[in-house]
């Protein structure tokens, strides 16, 4: 289970307001956040991730208090067991699509699960070439299989389809519900669209910006 309450000024369209999240997130769910822009969705994904600090609060994944204000706790990203997959993808472009997976690992890679996640996601032919030589859901495939390079326990997805098509878009959420059911992961997907939601969701939480 994942356990939030924390505080955190935000700028929103309306300007500056307080950001309250009090919440318990499942554990080996997928489950969507929504609501409208500027409620504080890659918010709370970046403070779980520990790239964004809270001004007051705990974060718990599992066991592990990874932030707690007044325990002055706060671990750093690449600690946290966790992947995370930005709305640009945010690929290297001087790495191939192998380097690009294993550069989530630590020193010591694991080639096998590098291996299986290429033919996973159908880039064994692309798996030399560099991101500017890739399409856009190919680019969106490299970067979830990065993100699980890590053998992470928690996936977060920020809006990670909705540059595409809908082709291209149907096709990579079944992607993604087969990661879930592959590796059993804990995905929080962030996401607007409500077809989507109703296809992928174990669970919904929505935000309204002002508390949740």
């Amino acid at each position: 289970m994942i356990h939030i309450d924390v505080e955190r000024k935000i700028i929103s369209p309306e300007g500056e307001r307080l950001l309250k999240i009090k919440t318990s997130i499942p554990e080996n769910q997928l489950t969507c956040i929504s609501g409208h822009s500027g409620a504080g969705k890659t918010t709370l994904l970046r403070m779980i991730a520990g790239l964004t600090r809270p001004d007051k609060g705990i974060i718990q994944l599992g066991e592990t208090t990874v932030f707690d204000s007044f325990h002055k706790i706060n671990i750093p990203p690449q600690k946290r067991n966790l992947g995370f997959m930005f709305q640009d993808y945010a690929l290297f472009p001087n790495m191939t699509v192998e380097e690009n997976i294993a550069f989530a690992q630590s020193k010591e890679k694991d080639k096998d699960r590098i291996n299986m996640l290429i033919e996973t996601f159908g880039l064994t032919t692309f798996r030399k070439q560099k991101p500017d030589k890739l399409s856009g859901g190919q680019k969106q495939r490299v970067a979830l299989a990065r993100a699980l390079a890590r053998k992470a326990g928690i996936l977060l997805l920020d809006e990670p389809l909705s540059a595409l098509d809908h082709k291209m878009r149907t096709e990579l959420q079944d992607e993604i519900l087969k990661t879930h059911q592959l590796f059993h992961s804990t995905i929080l997907l962030v996401s607007h669209d409500e077809d989507e939601i109703n296809k992928m969701a174990s669970c919904v939480l929505y935000m309204n910006g002002e508390k949740f």
